[in-house]
């Protein structure tokens, strides 16, 4: 007689031979290659679904992420924002991660618009991946600052200066340039979703004016299209460098980093100036939400001269012109960031992100209607998260772990699952796996062998097959511009933002 187990493990087979031929039926009905530039692809082509897309596993990851389920860290938002950040009795059930500034959220999520954007898919709606445009290039290019260019996009350029961006000031210091709407005139709306990241594209901004007029000095008969082509390579690669050397580190940990530049990728293997991004990777590198805060210090001086508090988002706020949460899409004095706040600039300022584990910020399961590209629900991010995994069909973290040949977290590792579905403990979205497998194999500092992978081998190999990236045109570059230490090859966000002039010195607070 079949023991539980090996029933459970063959209804898993089964379902997933049936999904995965009906994909399969889909992908060769639209005659499209799988790894084809501008479009969605997989990693794992022979790997079946997690589970079939029925209203009953519909409703059981609904379940999953909703406020208050297992997912939600339960802080307690009546509290204020300032008390979620100093108060250790409140940060128990949503610890921090002491290796991580609190900007490595968010330049990760800067990141993943420079490179995906899915304008098409329906939440929950089963579709084929090669079916769904990638809007953004899939290379670290900075197309979502420069979008096609002074020429093609003439309004994110300032007309004084048509290859400088514009910036403009709504408060004390920088803003996006915006409508009588407020709404910004850049490149990628996203990036006009929050104060953290409307502040960290103002400093792209910043740093490409910075960057042409340093060209210029350079070489004073430069040409126009020149200086410009000049200046963006200089962002662009001082960029890259952050994240090989900085942020992919912090995320998945120096040893991944190190084993896939040494031994190669085994699982994304796109060839030359045809990056693709793989759905897996789509959704797993969402992993960034569980290192959101509920709240943040956005600047220290710029509230009447006090900090200015607030949390990341608060419906409450909808409709105030300058409302006390982060949204983006308002002006007033305080709404900048201070950046010492979120990256370590040696003045003992710098706050630190949260854990790469289950435990997800309160704020993050009611998110104001206008973050929400359809303005549709549900407002839950941690929802909209797990319903992408019957969009696309995608393996369980298990089959993924069993693929790459690294340990598989057992059923009791994952036992809080079998009261939300009967299979998801064995058969798991893999989006809610990689954050487990960080939080039970490495303490939650990083993503584990699995996620870490997944996620290294995706960011490395858009960089290493990108003719036009540094790693790719010149391995031996290293930055050229002013670090703290005197070291070329220790550049940093911290000399980014300080070339930019947004530093705390350059600012005077």
């Amino acid at each position: 007689m079949l023991s539980i187990m090996a029933i459970a493990v063959t209804a898993i087979f089964v379902v997933g031979v049936f999904v995965g031929g009906f994909l399969d039926r889909e992908v060769q009905a639209q005659s499209v290659d799988i790894t084809l530039p501008g479009r969605f692809g997989r990693m794992f082509n022979n790997l079946p679904a997690f589970a079939l897309p029925t209203d009953t596993v519909r409703g059981a990851l609904i379940e999953m992420g909703k406020a208050g389920g297992i997912l939600d860290a339960k802080d307690n938002l009546a509290a204020g924002p300032l008390a979620l950040i100093v108060d250790p009795v409140l940060n128990l059930n949503n610890p921090n991660n002491n290796t991580q500034t609190a900007g490595t959220t968010f330049m990760t999520q800067f990141m993943d618009h420079d490179i995906t954007f899915d304008a098409s898919s329906r939440l929950g709606l089963v579709t084929p991946p090669v079916t769904v445009p990638n809007v953004r290039t899939a290379n670290f290019d900075l197309d979502t600052v420069y979008g096609d260019g002074p020429i093609a996009l003439p309004n994110v350029y300032d007309p004084t200066d048509p290859i400088k961006l514009r910036i403009e000031s709504g408060g004390l210091f920088e803003d996006l340039a915006r409508d009588a709407n407020n709404q910004a005139i850049i490149a990628d709306p996203r990036n006009d979703q929050h104060l953290i990241l409307t502040g960290l594209l103002a400093a792209f901004h910043l740093f490409h004016n910075n960057a042409v007029d340093l060209v210029r000095s350079q070489s004073p008969n430069i040409s126009n299209d020149n200086a410009f082509r000049e200046a963006r390579k200089l962002t662009t690669w001082h960029y890259q460098w952050t994240i090989l050397h900085e942020f992919l580190p912090l995320i998945i940990g120096q040893d991944m980093v190190d084993d896939i530049l040494t031994n190669g990728r085994r699982f994304y293997n796109p060839l030359p100036d045809k990056g693709f991004i793989p759905v897996e990777f789509q959704v797993g590198y969402r992993f960034g939400h569980t290192m959101v805060r509920p709240s943040y210090r956005a600047n220290l001086a710029g509230d009447n001269g006090q900090p200015f508090f607030a949390f990341i988002f608060d419906p409450s706020q909808d409709g105030q012109p300058d409302p006390s949460d982060l949204r983006s899409g308002a002006r007033a004095p305080r709404r900048f960031i201070g950046w010492q706040t979120f990256f370590d600039f040696g003045d003992t300022e710098v706050r630190r992100n949260k854990l790469t584990d289950t435990k997800i910020s309160s704020a993050l399961f009611n998110l104001p209607l206008q973050t929400i590209p359809e303005a549709e629900p549900p407002t839950s991010l941690i929802q909209r998260n797990l319903l992408r995994h019957l969009t696309w069909l995608l393996p369980s973290g298990q089959a993924i772990a069993r693929e790459m040949g690294v340990p598989v977290l057992s059923r009791n590792e994952l036992a809080e699952l079998r009261s939300i579905h009967p299979t998801f403990d064995v058969s798991t979205p893999l989006w809610y796996y990689m954050l487990k497998e960080a939080e039970l194999k490495e303490g939650g500092l990083h993503l584990g062998k699995m996620g870490g992978r997944l996620v290294g081998e995706v960011i490395i190999g858009l960089l290493q097959v990108d003719s036009t990236s540094y790693l790719k045109a010149n391995p031996a570059w290293v930055p050229t511009l002013p670090t703290r230490t005197g070291r070329p090859e220790d550049f940093r966000m911290v000399d980014f933002l300080t070339f930019a002039g947004v530093d705390p010195i350059s600012r005077g607070q």
